[in-house]
Formats: structure tokens, sequence, C-alpha cells
């Protein structure tokens, strides 16, 4: 059993994605560009921040499956272990109860600590469930060209990418 099959809980998929409206056009075009090279198996749809939000996070539309509002994304790709995780940590800060961070990584040790992590976060007082779910933890890869350093410009490497989705289930 790998990983992904040990700690993944029962997904609700396909995810129609959300981008909260605080969340900067770059950022929101980089995690959508990334999220596309996911499977349609996880990711049903990405919407723009323009939707209507609700102040609970809900949105203001009927849809099938389940709903994830993106409000920070961490990009890992290319910073070595524990960074990722770090990175990760931080961010989390600013999320609030029923939003969620999408981190990507590079490094394969960030699968591990970051699987780790949302399984160790403590649970919350009143209910006992998790304060943070992981929803999403799948793994692409994608074409990536040589540096002009390594002499080998005609080449190209696929680059393995970690994708999360960590949704926070309590304000704590």
């Amino acid at each position: 059993m790998t990983i992904t099959q040990q700690t993944m809980p029962t997904l609700h998929a396909p995810y129609t994605i959300y981008f909260s409206q605080i969340l900067a056009a770059p950022i929101q075009e980089t995690a959508a560009a990334l999220l596309q090279q996911l499977s349609v198996e996880y990711i049903a749809n990405i919407q723009p921040a323009n939707r209507q939000l609700t102040q609970k996070g809900a949105v203001n539309t009927t849809m099938n499956g389940e709903s994830v509002i993106i409000k920070n994304m961490v990009d890992g790709r290319g910073l070595a272990c524990p960074m990722p995780l770090l990175k990760t940590k931080v961010a989390l800060r600013d999320v609030g109860a029923g939003e969620s961070l999408y981190v990507v990584a590079t490094d394969p040790n960030s699968q591990a600590d970051i699987v780790a992590f949302c399984q160790q976060t403590h649970k919350t007082q009143q209910s006992g469930a998790p304060a943070l779910t992981l929803i999403l933890n799948q793994v692409s890869t994608s074409q990536v060209t040589n540096s002009v350093a390594d002499n080998h410009l005609d080449s190209a490497k696929p680059d393995t990418i970690f994708h999360f989705i960590i949704t926070k289930t309590d304000t704590n």
C-alpha cells in the first residue's frame, strides 16, 4: 500500500476549486496551471476568484461534488526538505476554518513530511476531529529543461511534483 493509499481520506472527488478573492492573480494562474496537471478524477473544475463567496466559505452556486476554496498557495518547487513543510506551517496561519492551502513541492521527502504533519496536528477540543484535513495528495510529472549551467540544453527531464490541498477544519 502506498503512502497515498494509507493517508488519504475517502474522497468525494472530483473537486471544484475556487480561489479566494484575496489570492493574487499571478498566484491564481500558477495554481490553476499546476492543478490542471492532475487527473479530472480529482479536479473537476477550477474557478477564478470572481465568484461570490459567503462569509463561511460556501459557494453561492449549485455544484456536483465537493468544493474547495484555496486561500493561499505554497510553491515549494525546487526547495529541499524541510523548507516546503516550514513554508506550509507559516502559510496555514492565514488560512481560516473551512479554507484550504494548496502546496506543491518537488522534494520527495516533502510528501512524507506534509502527510505526517497533517496526521499529527492536534485534534479540535470540541469534536475530537482533526484540525487539518489532507484532502488531496497526488503526484504529477511535467517536462522541464535543464539550465544553461548543465550544458544539456537539448535534453529535457521529467520533474515530479507533489500536490497537496490541506483544509483547515478548526480556527486554531
